[in-house]
């Protein structure tokens, strides 16, 4: 058997998890493999949203084994209260969730070394979450992080004071000091209550299933344009976000990967700092960031909005590999006479590319559009392919030709009833 992965083919918030609550019935399991709680992942069903920001989207069928994997970074006070809210839903996690022994710990301290450390760039700051998310992968490549594992160790508690240790001496140096409050008693209350979970070797249990024949679906957190390497760097996240980190996030062989789910809305947002090529700063940006309720599952941070952006789509299928397209919030873009897609960019030297640039620089190149029909169709009433208007589809149809991948599913509003299998055919 094989290893399909879902991934965000934009800057992140393109409805994965949704997605993967879709597809994952037909799967025996769902593995992250990437990120941290800076991802927001909402499904929504039965009238009832759900956001996930640490723990695989397949925890809602029992049937579905769920994996932390290794290049997952954790934090134990998030995951806690994560766990307790499912539980108050009536939800177990505790039953068919592993947690992966080389995942890494996100400790109180990188957080203070987190919104530091943004402070010191000033006007040219990333847009980090604030979730301690890069210093810990920062201290990972380092090879001074602490992993879940080490919780297992008699010498935790001086492996932890070692490293907080170091991390104070950053902060001194940034002029500030390391405060931790009370956050330092809730990590440890966590980590006591992460020691009663299913902590695993989770590259032998995975490659095990692979070896049994079981069916096994890969999450992505972010987007492949904040991908560390080739996203739009140095506005980007600190991890691989592309399928190439799922083999090292997972500890799964290249060669096992099977299809690869290419997620992205019919525009585009994006959260933070950083280069947006098709962002709209009228009265139409606002208006789909309403429609879209474009505000971070996480943060609650306004998104930024604009028109779906081609090139950067194509950058991302070639990267990724991506063998299926999956197009969200389609329902959105309901209320627009007219929609436009950006084809080309035309840079400051006057050439006309639909390549992404070295540096993506917003101020030094013009979007090319073209406008297509819209629908004016309320697609949330619609519950079959066969009863999409005309212009939907040819909107579709533009994009699959563009992008010569077909879309398989199209979800047209939040629910996860409203979402629409297409057959997958040759484009």
């Amino acid at each position: 058997m094989a290893v399909d992965i879902l991934i965000g083919l934009q800057w992140g918030d393109e409805g994965k998890g949704k997605i993967v609550d879709v597809l994952a019935p037909t799967y025996d399991m769902v593995a992250r493999f990437q990120g941290g709680p800076n991802a927001g992942h909402t499904l929504e069903f039965e009238g009832t949203k759900h956001v996930l920001h640490q723990i695989p989207s397949g925890i809602f069928h029992p049937h579905i084994q769920n994996v932390i994997g290794n290049g997952v970074v954790l934090d134990p006070i998030v995951f806690r209260t994560e766990m307790q809210k499912l539980l108050d839903r009536g939800v177990d996690a505790s039953l068919n969730l592993f947690i992966s022994k080389k995942a890494s710990l996100i400790l109180p301290s990188h957080k203070v070394l987190d919104r530091v450390s943004e402070e010191a760039l000033g006007d040219g700051k990333i847009g980090s979450t604030l979730k301690g998310i890069g210093p810990t992968y920062q201290d990972k490549i380092g090879r001074v992080g602490l992993r879940v594992g080490d919780i297992l160790e008699d010498d935790f508690q001086a492996r932890y004071n070692k490293l907080v240790d170091r991390h104070r001496k950053t902060v001194e140096f940034y002029g500030q000091t390391l405060d931790l409050g009370e956050q330092e008693q809730n990590f440890f209350e966590a980590v006591a209550y992460l020691r009663t979970l299913k902590l695993v070797d989770s590259e032998y249990m995975i490659n095990e299933a692979l070896k049994n024949g079981k069916r096994i679906l890969a999450e992505g957190a972010q987007g492949s344009l904040l991908d560390v390497d080739f996203g739009t760097y140095p506005f980007v996240t600190s991890s691989t976000t592309l399928v190439a980190g799922a083999c090292t996030g997972l500890g799964v062989a290249p060669r096992y990967i099977g299809e690869v789910y290419g997620i992205f809305k019919a525009y585009c947002t994006r959260v933070g700092s950083g280069p947006f090529p098709t962002e709209l700063l009228d009265e139409v940006g606002d208006q789909i960031r309403k429609a879209g309720n474009e505000f971070g599952s996480t943060t609650g941070r306004p998104r930024r909005c604009g028109w779906v952006d081609l090139p950067s789509l194509k950058y991302s299928i070639m990267l990724n590999g991506v063998t299926q397209l999956n197009m969200m919030k389609a329902d959105v873009l309901t209320e627009f006479d007219t929609i436009k897609v950006c084809t080309h960019y035309k840079l400051a030297s006057g050439e006309v590319t639909d390549q992404l640039p070295h540096v993506l620089n917003t101020e030094a190149m013009e979007p090319i559009y073209e406008e297509l029909p819209g629908w004016k169709v309320d697609l949330n009433q619609i519950d079959t392919v066969e009863g999409l208007p005309d212009a939907f589809n040819n909107y579709m149809t533009f994009l699959e030709k563009h992008l010569e991948v077909p879309i398989t599913i199209a979800s047209v509003g939040p629910d996860r009833k409203s979402t629409l299998r297409r057959e997958k055919a040759s484009v």
